[in-house]
């Protein structure tokens, strides 16, 4: 059984891939955020990982070996850089041109340095549209190029955790090593028992509940939009269902997860409410303000789905362990 994976975490942020790998006993050996802040909070909750700033400007033989690269990288729009650009940045050529000015482009160039095993990547489902599939079409090409057999698929975090959450998962493995031939599967839906009110905490500020003028104005502006015939307008939770996707503008003003109270304005979650809702246990430190957090639990993964799909990635590892050490044996 490959019982111990060695991974690396980028775009870290939160620690979602930390916290869902680490609790099948698998191992960060490095990680990479370019905030300050998040950086601070990830030493906090992962004193073990040595964690590096702006992930470009990073010694790529620095970079300890490792079994699977994770991330989720920012879904910022491709841009083709012109040659002249490239030369500027004194960034290489061949087939990761196409993803030059982009975020996926250190994802890439990190993989064809160090050639792991596997990885596993998270993004938001439109990705896949994107500019007429376009995008997409040059991530899986740029990957394949690199010499991995790709596997994708938008898995909804409901199954996981009660929120309604569709995103992207890809993931690769590389095929001089398992020759394209990897039964891997994305894991099942299965049906989950959480509803929202298991994530609620029982006692919570007062300052959480909407003011008067900031719930007049949510509800004048989903008028407007329902007249116009829009769909756009506040999520009132159905506490016995799931939420909305929750998002990085959620400081904003709360709406898209709206929690109804008695005889009184709605209310927002608190940090530690969307900390649960994205599968983070209760002794995760959360030190920043409330804004820095609901930005950063916005943008996190659903980390009991980041589990339930590493777990069918080492599966895929400890057949090929497996086979090697049958190789081993009948040479011996």
């Amino acid at each position: 059984m490959f019982s111990k994976l060695k991974f690396i975490d980028l775009y870290a942020g939160l620690g979602g891939f930390h916290q869902g790998l680490s609790k099948l006993g698998h191992t960060a050996v490095w990680a990479s955020e370019y905030n300050e802040n998040l950086r601070k909070l990830y030493k906090l909750n992962y004193p073990g990982t040595p964690i590096k700033g702006d992930i470009f400007k990073v010694d790529l033989n620095s970079i300890p070996d490792h079994d699977m690269i994770c991330g989720g990288f920012p879904c910022q729009p491709f841009s083709i850089a012109g040659v002249s650009k490239k030369n500027s940045l004194g960034r290489a050529h061949g087939f990761l041109d196409e993803t030059q000015g982009t975020l996926f482009f250190d994802i890439a160039r990190i993989i064809k340095h160090k050639k792991p095993k596997t990885f596993m990547l998270e993004n938001v489902k439109n990705l896949v549209s994107h500019d007429k599939k376009k995008t997409f079409k040059v991530i899986i090409s740029t990957l394949e190029k690199l010499g991995y057999n790709v596997h994708f698929k938008v898995l909804n975090g409901k199954h996981y955790v009660p929120q309604n959450r569709e995103r992207i998962i890809l993931v690769g493995f590389k095929k001089s090593i398992f020759k394209s031939k990897e039964t891997f599967k994305f894991p099942d839906p299965k049906e989950s028992n959480l509803v929202f009110r298991d994530i609620l905490e029982p006692k919570v500020d007062e300052k959480y509940t909407l003011s008067d003028k900031l719930w007049s104005y949510l509800q004048e502006h989903a008028r407007k939009h329902k007249a116009k015939g829009n769909g756009f307008g506040f999520g009132m939770t159905d506490l016995n269902g799931i939420s909305r996707t929750i998002s990085a503008r959620y400081y904003k003003d709360g709406s898209e997860v709206l929690i109804p109270q008695k005889c009184k304005n709605p209310r927002r979650l608190t940090p530690r409410e969307c900390a649960r809702l994205q599968g983070f246990p209760d002794k995760f430190i959360i030190p920043v303000s409330n804004n820095q957090a609901y930005k950063q639990f916005g943008n996190s993964v659903v980390t009991p789905l980041i589990q339930a799909v590493a777990k069918n990635i080492v599966k895929e590892l400890s057949k090929i362990n497996e086979s090697n050490q049958s190789k081993i044996a009948v040479l011996q």
